[in-house]
């Protein structure tokens, strides 16, 4: 995956197509009701992004129609967890697990640590530096509980500036 570390402001800057394989890659951690897709059920994504929801993840919900998931007929997002300061997750991911949505999309070590305190049952994909390294899956071939993501520096590297 092709992920570009800014070490200057710490923020992690995603190629388009990387972020669609990431995430349409992840639909297979949904659980097997989502992947399913019932008839008339609406899916809920919950998203903890430090960042307004952009071009890229547009592209996201492109692929995601692609699969059979439209925003607005038989899928929801969670608008308000965008663009959101990491002293602001914790509570934003407390009230997505209580609106109990399908999966939590986070962005950053900060959001992945609210999302791990707020569930252990809701599925989370995550994306930050190093994935293992900071203790959010055991490892990246079998994370474990219910975290899996993407780590944007390679096993064993050291990325300088601050993940969130």
């Amino acid at each position: 995956m092709d992920q570009r570390h800014n070490p200057g402001d710490g923020r992690l800057t995603l190629r388009r197509r990387d972020l669609i394989a990431l995430f349409g890659g992840t639909m297979l951690a949904w659980p097997p009701a989502v992947r399913g897709q019932k008839p008339g059920r609406t899916y809920h994504i919950g998203a903890l992004p430090p960042v307004p929801r952009a071009a890229v993840h547009n592209a996201l919900y492109d692929e995601l129609s692609r699969l059979g998931f439209v925003e607005g007929q038989n899928l929801q997002t969670d608008r308000q967890g965008y663009g959101l300061r990491p002293e602001q997750f914790r509570q934003q991911a407390a009230e997505l697990a209580k609106a109990k949505v399908d999966v939590l999309v986070c962005v950053g070590a900060a959001a992945i640590r609210a999302a791990q305190q707020a569930t252990a049952t809701i599925p989370i994909l995550g994306i930050t530096d190093d994935m293992v390294g900071e203790g959010f899956v055991r490892s990246m071939a079998h994370p474990g509980g219910n975290t899996t993501g993407s780590a944007s520096s390679p096993p064993n590297s050291t990325v300088s500036g601050r993940n969130s």
